[in-house]
């Protein structure tokens, strides 16, 4: 067991809670009311979801994390086919897809697994979480608040609809933070790790089995700080308690 305390500041949206799979199964209906809607123009589901995937990120990079782009790349990409193949927008089917995207905002929330093990156990050992998640405040504090997460954060909870290098030196440059001694735990190599590394601050990236287009960067260099690469959250308290003891693992 480490005799630090650290500073761990952990993401929220896959890598404490689900997130991307509820955003798949909407994903899933879209597809299908699109190629049925523009069945006589054979269009194909890997059609639509290259398009909606080019738009939805178009939408992050220039908005954020806002609510309302993920919706309205649905309706935007609804629009491009209408467009391409002379099929007229249907107010109503636009409306539907509205909904539709804003629908993945009122799915249960549902712990990944060892959520509450591993906060536990680091909060057991003295160490200081923070909470550092990407979205509207009104969503994330409705997770939140499910999750009960306050009860391992309280007020080192840090909300922001840009999760970026200049978020994140903004949360440490205010904070009580030694760099050395202070972690990112996160499954977003774009959003989590990069930033992280840019920082100068210790990393674990929680490499999941299936990832949004968006997180999935390169590397573009051997990081000189530590990076751990690890398949599960469960793994995150032994890596903090040897901290100094083992030699790290790269990220390749």
């Amino acid at each position: 067991m480490s005799s630090t305390k650290q500073h761990i500041i952990f993401d929220m949206d896959d890598t404490l809670i689900h997130c991307n799979k509820y955003f798949d199964l909407i994903l899933a209906d879209f597809f299908e009311r699109m190629t049925n809607w523009f069945q006589s123009s054979n269009i194909t589901t890997d059609d639509v979801r290259s398009k909606q995937m080019e738009i939805d990120i178009a939408g992050v990079n220039k908005l954020g994390f806002a609510s309302a782009n993920f919706p309205q790349s649905l309706i935007d990409t609804y629009r491009y086919f209408s467009q391409l193949h002379g099929r007229p927008p249907v107010l109503e089917e636009e409306e539907q897809l509205f909904q539709l995207g804003l629908s993945v905002y009122d799915q249960e929330v549902e712990a990944y697994p060892g959520m509450v093990e591993t906060l536990n156990v680091l909060q057991h050992e003295g160490h200081h979480l923070h909470l550092y998640t990407g979205g509207e405040t009104k969503i994330q504090k409705r997770k939140i608040e499910q999750m009960k997460l306050a009860d391992y954060f309280e007020d080192r909870i840090y909300i922001r609809q840009h999760k970026n290098i200049d978020a994140l030196e903004k949360i440490l440059r205010t904070g009580d933070f030694q760099r050395s001694s202070t972690w990112m735990v996160g499954n977003s190599l774009r959003t989590d790790v990069i930033p992280a590394l840019t920082a100068r601050i210790n990393t674990i990236y929680i490499k999941q089995k299936t990832e949004w287009h968006y997180n999935l960067v390169e590397l573009k260099e051997e990081p000189d700080n530590i990076l751990y690469t690890v398949p599960a959250l469960t793994e995150v308290p032994q890596i903090i308690a040897n901290h100094g003891i083992l030699t790290p693992q790269r990220h390749s």
